[in-house]
């Protein structure tokens, strides 16, 4: 049987760009994707701290230090300046799943890597 877990998450990313005309998804910071082990294109769910929507999405590869843009539908999620969570779940067999350690990147209110945990 295979569990769905959180594979990785970017917890208190602030969005600090919205781009309403555009095919959908979220542009992530690079430096940011490659800290989480999230992958271009992959499906993540975004939480927002400062309206409680949740919507689910697939992942942008922005450039570094370019933090993190709403694009298409999910700008009407949020507004500049929201803090977010942005989650990658995974599928594993239930004897891994009991072992596995998500990785969790801490950032600050500049979407700069404060620390990584797992």
């Amino acid at each position: 049987m295979l569990i769905t877990l959180c594979k990785s998450k970017i917890q208190g990313a602030v969005v600090v760009e919205k781009v309403l005309y555009y095919e959908g998804s979220i542009t992530i910071a690079q430096e940011l994707l490659e800290a989480a082990d999230i992958l271009p294109n992959e499906r993540v769910q975004v939480v927002n701290f400062n309206n409680g929507k949740r919507f689910e999405t697939y992942v942008i590869l922005g450039r570094r230090s370019s933090g993190i843009c709403l694009n298409g539908p999910a700008s009407r999620l949020g507004e500049v300046g929201d803090r977010l969570i942005i989650i990658s779940y995974g599928l594993l067999e239930k004897e891994e799943a009991k072992r596995f350690k998500p990785r969790i990147v801490y950032v600050n209110e500049k979407n700069e890597i404060e620390r990584i945990e797992g």
